[in-house]
């Protein structure tokens, strides 16, 4: 994760069943999140955290990581798809820090 908005990489390939540790640096002076879902649940949440820029929230599937810090997830994908990756702090999706994760079927 970088203050320049971008993940490295931006899109990942897996196969179905593949448990992944997902372990994030940022690179970066500002907090930054690696949020997996889809991009539609991406989206809704992005718009949430426009409304309330302060909102906490800490779910399996994210990781808050300070400037300069790293976070994991392990995830295990059980399903085919394309699925993302974001950070949804106000105005940082916005600028296009998301990446994409195709899952591809067993």
């Amino acid at each position: 994760m970088s203050d320049k908005m971008r993940f490295s990489p931006e899109a990942i390939e897996v196969n179905e069943g593949d448990v992944v540790r997902f372990v994030v640096h940022n690179d970066g002076k500002l907090m930054h999140e690696f949020v997996l879902g889809t991009q539609k649940s991406n989206d809704e949440h992005a718009k949430l955290m426009m409304r309330f820029p302060n909102m906490e929230h800490d779910e399996p599937h994210m990781a808050h990581v300070q400037a300069g810090g790293q976070g994991e997830i392990l995830w295990r994908f059980n399903r085919a798809g394309d699925f993302h990756f974001a950070c949804l702090i106000a105005g940082h999706y916005q600028a296009g820090m998301v990446g994409k994760i195709k899952v591809k079927p067993q």
